[in-house]
């Protein structure tokens, strides 16, 4: 594939993923303002730019199988981990921004689950099997996240086990 080309695909999954995010969010609020109607048309959209998403990705030539498909996954989250985050949210710290520095601290704390979440999948993937669970939780407020059972109360920020979203 010629470069500019491959830049525009790359560029345009970029736009397409952040709409879909976005149009995610904008529906929880719609949906939270007791306007359901409002909330699925986000949604439904929500669900195209998902589309368009994956049809740039897959011509990206991206998709892989499992293995390589969890070899990227691994090093995106160790990415986070080691180098995204920590310099995030020492910039948030040094502009004394406590809420950036807040949501920045949840997602590194959850992306070092992920990692290691997705390394034990793949060992599973290279013996050709499956990983064992049975529900994944996640914490709605800081995206910590647990296999089988969720605990009382959020080690990362605090919130109840009944607010844990299921899997």
């Amino acid at each position: 594939m010629r470069e500019m080309t491959k830049k525009n695909l790359s560029d345009a999954y970029a736009g397409e993923s952040q709409a879909h995010m976005r149009y995610q969010i904008f529906a929880d609020v719609a949906e939270k303002e007791g306007k359901p109607n409002i909330a699925k048309l986000f949604r439904a959209i929500s669900y195209a730019e998902l589309v368009h998403a994956r049809n740039h990705y897959n011509t990206l030539g991206e998709v892989k199988d499992t293995v390589a498909n969890l070899d990227k996954a691994i090093a995106g989250e160790t990415f986070e981990v080691e180098e995204m985050y920590p310099a995030y949210k020492a910039v948030a710290d040094l502009q004394e921004e406590k809420a950036a520095d807040r949501s920045f601290n949840y997602a590194l704390e959850a992306e070092k689950i992920h990692a290691k979440m997705y390394t034990d999948a793949k060992a599973a993937a290279l013996k050709n099997e499956d990983i064992k669970i049975s529900k994944v939780y996640i914490c709605p407020v800081c995206g910590y996240t647990v296999i089988d059972t969720a605990p009382e109360k959020c080690p990362v920020c605090g919130a109840p086990r009944d607010k844990f979203v299921v899997f």
